[in-house]
């Protein structure tokens, strides 16, 4: 086409103003509380003002909570229970049933996304699903924070968007981390949430996560 841009690398740019505001609008029309922030700072800050203190928070593996220090946050500074530091106490040898419950109904969970679509919906891909269970139901709080270059037009670029440039970096990711590759196993789509306030997307005008 002679844009000069290569595979993926539309999905690396920000979204302008306008987009992010009808991505905003068109969230909380189908159900999701949505904040938009212009740093993760400021992103972190809010995450931090929602959480009650003392609360069973799950963070999900999350290169963007990685990225503006929640995950340490959650699991370190003594001011919830953690349940990844309480999964990580445990054998999966001996423990792996109870270790999947805990994990799949936390009270919050936060984590990311991969797309988020100017028409409201939210796009998952896991390798495992384990993330899976408690956003699309068994977790009673759920936090999304959202960097502004995973704003898309519609579902389809949502899909592209996760094979063409979440995955070959996750998978990159994987196989630094833990030795094996990461898959396009499993996707949730969030099309629209029944419950008032379960879930909140915050979209963050920064680069955050892939």
């Amino acid at each position: 086409m002679g844009t000069g841009m290569n595979v993926g690398e539309k999905y690396d740019l920000l979204a302008t103003p306008d987009s992010i505001r009808r991505t905003a609008r068109a969230l909380e029309k189908n159900g999701i509380t949505t904040f938009v922030f212009e740093t993760g700072g400021e992103a972190k800050a809010k995450v931090i003002q929602l959480l009650p203190s003392k609360a069973e928070v799950m963070n999900m593996t999350s290169m963007t909570l990685e990225a503006i220090s929640l995950a340490t946050e959650i699991n370190e500074s003594g001011r919830y229970d953690s349940v990844r530091n309480r999964l990580n106490a445990m054998d999966p040898k001996t423990q792996f049933r109870d270790m999947r419950h805990i994990g799949a109904a936390p009270d919050w969970v936060v984590g990311s996304v991969h797309a988020v679509t100017e028409d409201g919906h939210l796009l998952i891909a896991s390798r495992t699903g384990s993330q899976l269970p408690a956003y699309a139901y068994a977790g009673q709080h759920v936090i999304w924070v959202i960097g502004a270059q995973k704003v898309v037009r519609n579902i389809e670029e949502g899909i592209s968007r996760i094979y063409e440039y979440s995955f070959p970096r996750e998978d990159e990711r994987s196989l630094k981390s833990y030795g094996v590759h990461s898959g396009v196993n499993k996707i949730l789509i969030v099309n629209e949430e029944l419950i008032p306030g379960r879930i909140t997307a915050i979209l963050v005008n920064e680069k955050l996560g892939f």
